[in-house]
């Protein structure tokens, strides 16, 4: 299975037509149709449902066209990770991290070391802890700042300094917003929004303790812009950390007993890095070891 011809499925993948696909690649209609078939005969599947007017993928072809996908963006990543020069760094470093605090760390080490290599860029993906885990694990990512604990066995990391602290966004004229804090027994019989995840064994169910069964989860959401929009509409009640942003109509109530977190850059270990990567992760163990707990 060649790269190139896989670069040719997932054009009539997406053009849903030999003709228009074989244009933009630049060859015969003829030529693309012989391909695609020696690529169904080596793969022993179809691949397309042909009509007269169209082709859609069988079950198989959605599955290649996944795959495809994953194997030409690695493909590429490692190509990248070759146009070096010894010495001036280039080239894509791939990062993924959730939405914390601790991604204002994150930007300043990029800034810093963008100061001594300017031709370096970033590729920076957005995801909770489980898709960045398993994008490092795939390769896709060469590291994430993920939180903690961190499985030592599978990756190296370094801790940033500050504590991510849970809390609760809610309508600016509930009786919440005038508490200080909120404790598990406020949530009695509250409609909640919370992240996506098994609710019951992350860290809020488990702070909830005993009154988890108590409250409904009205909503499972992965980004918290998209929760403060159901919050505002009264849908529910926005579980979060505090990103230091605002809401309108929104006011934030730390929890109590505190619910606070960590994080850490983590990369897998016995991973080969590109120069560029290692040189990365060697400055970001220099500067975050440097740094003090103060908040940015």
């Amino acid at each position: 299975m060649e790269l190139r011809v896989l670069n040719y499925f997932l054009a009539v993948a997406r053009e849903e037509n030999f003709t228009k696909a074989a244009g933009q690649l630049h060859i015969t209609q003829p030529t693309l149709s012989r391909q695609i078939a020696e690529l169904e005969d080596e793969l022993g599947v179809k691949l397309f449902i042909r009509s007269n007017h169209s082709i859609i993928l069988t079950e198989d072809g959605l599955l290649l066209k996944q795959r495809a996908q994953e194997i030409l963006s690695l493909a590429d990543k490692t190509k990248r990770d070759f146009i070096q020069n010894e010495k001036v760094l280039a080239g894509t470093i791939n990062i993924g991290c959730g939405e914390y605090r601790s991604n204002e760390y994150l930007a300043k080490i990029i800034a810093e070391f963008r100061k001594l290599y300017p031709k370096v860029r970033y590729e920076i993906l957005t995801g909770n802890a489980a898709n960045i885990r398993d994008y490092i694990e795939r390769g896709f990512l060469d590291m994430g700042l993920i939180s903690e604990p961190i499985d030592m066995h599978k990756y190296h990391s370094i801790a940033v300094p500050i504590k991510e602290q849970w809390g609760v966004y809610v309508p600016q004229d509930s009786l919440l917003a005038q508490k200080k804090c909120a404790a598990p027994q406020d949530f009695i019989g509250m409609r909640l929004i919370a992240a996506m995840g098994d609710f019951n064994q992350g860290i809020l169910g488990k702070w909830l303790a005993e009154y988890k069964n108590q409250v409904e989860i009205i909503a499972a959401v992965d980004l918290p812009y998209n929760k403060a929009v159901l919050a505002k509409e009264n849908i529910g009640l926005m579980l979060s950390l505090n990103l230091t942003c605002s809401y309108e109509g929104l006011t934030f109530i730390p929890l109590s007993p505190a619910l606070e977190h960590s994080t850490a850059l983590a990369w897998k270990k016995e991973q080969i890095f590109s120069p560029t990567t290692t040189a990365f992760i060697n400055f970001a163990k220099k500067y975050l070891k440097s740094i003090t707990n103060n908040n940015i």
